[in-house]
């Protein structure tokens, strides 16, 4: 089967939404079919573990170019982009299928099309990951951006989720009917994260405690309970009744901390920003515990990653993901809410107490390797010879 996948970034670029395409492209390539990604990132053409790799930067000054500085109208820009590349590739050799995430539909003017079906992929919206309270014009622009997420989930011949729980959430954002084939997929590991994890001991030294934060400062990813939290553990510390302990923050520059935040909690804060693959790994193999409030994921990368690397993961009962991959086997504690209190309860006994992390991490290891390539590849081709045959009896 020949497929093509459209990525907003794809590998070496950092983001999770580059290494859930690289999973999504190098497993189905791994069972057999051709693929061909068209991203946004860089510009050119090359094959990277047996996927073709097609660059659409948009040249600067171009007439897309332009277009994507446009409040609202801008959205358009990388639909047009991507369907005329793909559009042109599918001309002199015919796709079967062609995937995108609906984050930001790039594959919002390719959807309803009988000869190329179109799967969508969810991860989560774009909706909740915006502040509310935005500009009357950010408000315009999001409402642009909503309604083409929406337009492209409904004209897709077929859905795939990373879990129930989110698929049923993608169904009421956008209005689903139930009427296209769908499946829950989890998404897999890259090969050489999994063998990082699986040789890294966990840390024997006493103080400080380091923490790991993997993700953006925004409110989704619990960023506020996070820093509530910091400052309540630091003002303990100060008064002598927990141990030293450290908080990196990965993916979050110095600048993304609030100018107000307390030196009670700053001191305890390395805020590392973006870093690359080799330094994230040693960024998990030194941490302690993982911390990772989410209130809301549409799968949870960064659960997995923990639990391959065995270490505790405090997370948030708030979100349905993490009930699943960490509260169910046990792999660290869920705080109650995503707030400072309800954070700094579920982290203090893990500060004071080895016993009780390595407890935590011997769950952990036992809950991770659920989901793999082969998993992955098989099940996604299924859906699309499903889709495939919805568009054409369709």
């Amino acid at each position: 089967m020949r497929t093509a996948l459209l990525a907003w970034d794809y590998p070496p670029s950092p983001s999770g939404l580059s290494t859930a395409a690289r999973e999504i492209a190098e497993s189905l390539a791994e069972a057999g079919a051709a693929v061909t990604v068209f991203t946004l990132d860089r510009s050119g053409h090359e094959r990277i573990g047996g996927v073709a790799v097609a660059g659409l930067a948009l040249a600067p000054g171009s007439a897309l170019a332009c277009l994507r500085l446009w409040g609202s109208a801008g959205h358009l820009a990388a639909p047009l982009a991507f369907r005329r590349a793909v559009l042109d590739a599918h001309r002199r050799t015919p796709f079967a299928v062609v995937e995108a995430t609906n984050w930001y539909a790039p594959a919002a003017l390719l959807a309803g099309r009988r000869d190329l079906p179109l799967v969508t992929r969810s991860s989560t919206p774009a909706a909740f990951t915006r502040d509310p309270a935005g500009s009357l014009r950010n408000r315009l622009d999001g409402w642009t951006a909503d309604r083409l997420e929406r337009r492209q989930a409904r004209a897709s011949a077929g859905l795939i989720a990373n879990t129930a729980a989110h698929a049923a959430v993608i169904a009421r954002s956008y209005g689903l009917t139930g009427r296209q084939p769908e499946a829950v997929i989890g998404l897999s590991l890259p090969p050489e994260v999994a063998e990082a994890a699986s040789g890294a001991p966990y840390p024997e030294a006493a103080e400080p405690i380091r923490l790991l934060f993997v993700g953006r400062a925004e409110a989704r990813k619990g960023f506020d309970a996070l820093l509530g939290a910091v400052a309540i553990l630091g003002a303990e510390r100060a008064g002598g009744t927990l141990p030293a302990f450290r908080l990196d923050l990965v993916g979050v520059p110095p600048d993304d901390l609030p100018a107000d935040l307390p030196d009670v909690a700053r001191r305890h804060i390395q805020a590392r920003g973006r870093i690359d693959g080799g330094a994230l790994s040693a960024a998990y193999a030194e941490a302690h515990a993982v911390l990772a409030p989410s209130r809301y994921e549409s799968f949870g990368l960064v659960y997995q990653e923990a639990l391959a690397y065995g270490r505790p993961v405090v997370a948030c009962a708030e979100d349905a993901s993490a009930r699943a991959f960490v509260g169910v086997p046990g792999a660290g504690p869920l705080a109650a809410a995503a707030t400072g209190p309800a954070l700094a309860d579920a982290l203090r006994p893990l500060l004071t107490d080895p016993d009780l992390r390595r407890a935590y991490r011997a769950r952990a290891l036992a809950a991770a390797g659920r989901f793999s390539r082969a998993s992955l590849g098989r099940e996604s081709l299924a859906l699309y010879e499903r889709a495939i045959a919805a568009a054409r009896g369709g």
